[in-house]
């Protein structure tokens, strides 16, 4: 029952050209904020900000074999200590955020996922 100057109870949907959400949509959701950027973030600090600790703890594991729990806590350390100080980067958030919110557009707005899209160069 709507009353006179009501809005109706159905949310304005934008559902994209692909019927996958509106591109220009910035809003995140709580998986999105709680599991995805964070994954993100771990990515590009493992691939971009952290390559020499990577490279120091991969070698030291490769060389290791089993024991490379105890042989190589002093990488494995020193890597946390880099992941964490950039986890915990405001800036660096906030580029991974739009990065996503980046990633997620292209998506909504040509229905292929990234990994399916090819780059242009």
């Amino acid at each position: 029952m709507m009353f006179q100057g009501q809005a109706p109870l159905e949310p304005e949907i934008n559902l994209g050209p692909h019927g996958l959400g509106d591109p220009k949509d910035r809003r995140l959701r709580k998986v999105e904020r709680e599991v995805m950027i964070p994954k993100l973030m771990r990515e590009v600090a493992k691939k971009e900000k952290c390559t020499e600790e990577v490279a120091a703890f991969t070698e030291c594991c490769s060389a290791s074999g089993i024991l490379m729990a105890y042989k190589c806590r002093d990488q494995n350390s020193s890597l946390q200590s880099c992941l964490g100080k950039w986890y915990k980067n405001e800036q660096f958030i906030s580029e991974c955020t739009e990065l996503y919110l980046k990633e997620r557009s292209e998506y909504r707005e040509s229905g292929i996922p990234k990994k399916h899209r090819v780059t242009k160069l």
